[in-house]
């Protein structure tokens, strides 16, 4: 069976050599995060502090720091948890390979919710000015809960059957929030909490929400899963925990998880909102204040030994790296039987995991045609940008799995060589306008709002793709510093953005069709174009974050034919910063210089990373 506690999760962690304490007291604003960072860089052991400034609860980071710990927590059951979603996906797996699915029955006994009246959860209260008040990055707005399980049901049908268990970020202290009385709580679009909050708006009720901190670590994973329609949260943190789910269900209550360390009671009045944010997120750059709900607090339970887990995001690759990692090994399945002919999936984390899609398709539907082209791959596209959270992607790259069969989605560099080297941007670029972006994405033209552009490319090679930069390459007055970043990939400096300039439309318009910048697929233009090829993840930050399709790509020798765009020279995407944009995130050189000392040999920090 699973860890029944998350106590119990950090002892075997000690013992195992996979768990640094820190005795010294380090500060939950900046120096915790930025010990967290480093640490998951050096792929470092997870970490628990056990005197927090300020605060009397230990906190624990970097549980999932690592692929390999995180495979060690759910060691247990986290097979049978693949086989039972793959069931789930297609129950008639079982009948053709039944000695595959022998687990799944233990799985299954074990798949239920009990009823408690208490549990280690009840024994003590608090207030939210006690708990522990994180704070990552230097503009953030408040104490922030960064691994929250945030519970509520369906108002028109309230039980656990239509509840839901997400991962919705809570902040604690700051802006105009009533201390000790009020918590922000976001959460995006396309979030199934949002479902229930938009029923109790129709009800005229107050939504009921619980916020469950720590626990078996199974919850926490569970809080994050994107589950096949009709699984639980709570039936899968049971499957993957290896023992049921123990809910305190009390008269007139929302039911409250036992065994978490902590439990934040309360509700939202679903027309009220406040100011929510600033907040370090997983793109790399700040997602700024904006009205979200505000939830009023009734009470703060903890158990007795309570432990408050905590993780940082920023600019990937971070601990939710790991997140996506176990879940792609979990539901790697899935896609492929929810959409007809698409072989595979990959949402990019080096570019904030909305911003770029790649995925491996089918073209079956002429099979006699001598010179493949892109058909069955379009079907395939608008299918994958409805599904979910899939929806959010600007940037979706699709392509024939018929055309290279050993390419491997996951191998980003052949991956885009693959494409470069087929892709007829008179024909293969596919927009989206004013339709939603994610929340935290401020590259659009709103809030919630910008565009998208599928890139299908399918059938025979078209071009090679020049390794070194042409001795004949010339520039228009204000850029400079040409840099190859990726075989046919080219990044250019470009001078400081201003709308008025037009300055991308100015490059295009400065060649002609027979110009060699021509044998260069795809130009970027860049603010650092140095920092933007330094590295494969440098390029895929700056690229797919700081730009809006439609309003970004143009093209040389670009056209309109028929309501299509495309161009007959390179595409051109203007990945350069501008006005409206979020701020990059920026460590505080003066805690930086702080945790350099702990870290200095013979100092607490030493060895670490």
């Amino acid at each position: 069976m699973g860890y029944s506690s998350l106590q119990a999760c950090v002892r075997e962690l000690e013992t195992r050599g996979m768990l640094r304490r820190i005795n010294e007291e380090i500060d939950p604003s900046l120096e915790m995060a930025e010990i967290q960072r480093r640490v998951y860089l050096a792929q470092g052991p997870a970490l628990l502090f056990a005197r927090p400034k300020g605060c009397r609860f230990p906190m624990v980071s970097n549980l999932f720091g690592t692929l390999e710990r995180t495979r060690f927590l759910f060691r247990r059951e986290l097979e049978a948890v693949r086989h039972l979603v793959e069931l789930k996906i297609d129950p008639n797996q079982l009948a053709r390979r039944p000695w595959r699915y022998w687990d799944v029955p233990f799985s299954v006994w074990k798949m239920w919710v009990r009823r408690v009246n208490s549990g280690p959860v009840t024994a003590c209260e608090t207030t939210i000015s006690q708990l522990p008040q994180l704070k990552s990055w230097p503009m953030d707005g408040g104490g922030f809960v960064t691994l929250p399980q945030v519970y509520s049901e369906d108002p028109h049908q309230p039980g656990f059957g239509k509840s839901n268990l997400g991962m919705y970020r809570v902040q604690l202290t700051g802006n105009d929030y009533v201390p000790d009385r009020e918590i922000g709580l976001h959460y995006q679009i396309h979030r199934s909490i949002g479902v229930h909050h938009a029923h109790a708006v129709a009800r005229g009720e107050r939504l009921k929400v619980n916020i469950f901190v720590g626990g078996p670590p199974a919850m926490t994973l569970a809080a994050v899963m994107p589950l096949p329609e009709g699984l639980s949260e709570l039936l899968f943190g049971a499957a993957l925990g290896g023992r049921p789910i123990r809910m305190v269900t009390r008269k007139g209550e929302l039911p409250y998880w036992a065994d978490a360390d902590f439990v934040i009671t309360g509700s939202i009045d679903p027309q009220q909102t406040k100011t929510e944010g600033p907040f370090g997120d997983h793109l790399g750059y700040y997602s700024l204040p904006h009205q979200f709900p505000v939830m009023q607090v009734e009470k703060v339970y903890h158990r007795k030994d309570a432990i408050w887990p905590f993780t940082v995001v920023g600019r990937p690759p971070q601990e939710d790296t790991s997140f996506g990692e176990i879940i792609h090994e979990i539901t790697g399945p899935i896609i492929p039987t929810v959409i007809p002919g698409v072989k595979a999936v990959h949402a990019v984390d080096a570019a904030g995991v909305h911003p770029l899609l790649l995925a491996i398709g089918s073209e079956r539907y002429v099979p006699y045609a001598t010179k493949r082209k892109p058909q069955e791959l379009l079907t395939q596209a608008n299918a994958i940008l409805g599904q979910g959270q899939l929806s959010l992607a600007k940037y979706l790259f699709v392509t024939a799995h018929e055309d290279e069969p050993s390419l491997d989605i996951h191998d980003i560099e052949a991956y885009f060589q693959h494409v470069l080297r087929r892709v007829d941007w008179t024909r293969d670029l596919h927009f989206q306008t004013r339709t939603t972006m994610d929340t935290l994405d401020y590259s659009g033209s709103g809030f919630n709002e910008g565009s998208k552009v599928v890139v299908a490319a399918a059938g025979p090679v078209r071009r090679e793709l020049p390794t070194s930069l042409p001795s004949e390459l010339s520039l228009p007055g204000g850029f400079k510093n040409p840099r190859l970043c990726l075989p046919g990939v080219l990044v250019i400096e470009g001078p400081k953005f201003s709308a008025e300039g037009h300055d991308i439309r100015r490059f295009c318009e400065s060649y002609s069709s027979e110009s060699a910048i021509n044998n260069f697929p795809l130009v970027l233009l860049v603010d650092d174009s140095e920092f933007a090829a330094r590295t494969l993840n440098n390029w895929l930050w700056v690229t797919f974050t700081r730009s809006n399709p439609a309003v970004d790509i143009d093209g040389i020798g670009a056209f309109t034919e028929a309501k299509h765009w495309g161009c007959r020279g390179s595409l051109v995407i203007d990945a350069r910063i501008k006005p409206h944009h979020a701020p990059p995130l920026v460590e505080d050189p003066k805690v930086s210089a702080k945790i350099d000392d702990l870290a200095a040999k013979g100092r607490s920090l030493a060895g670490l990373w």
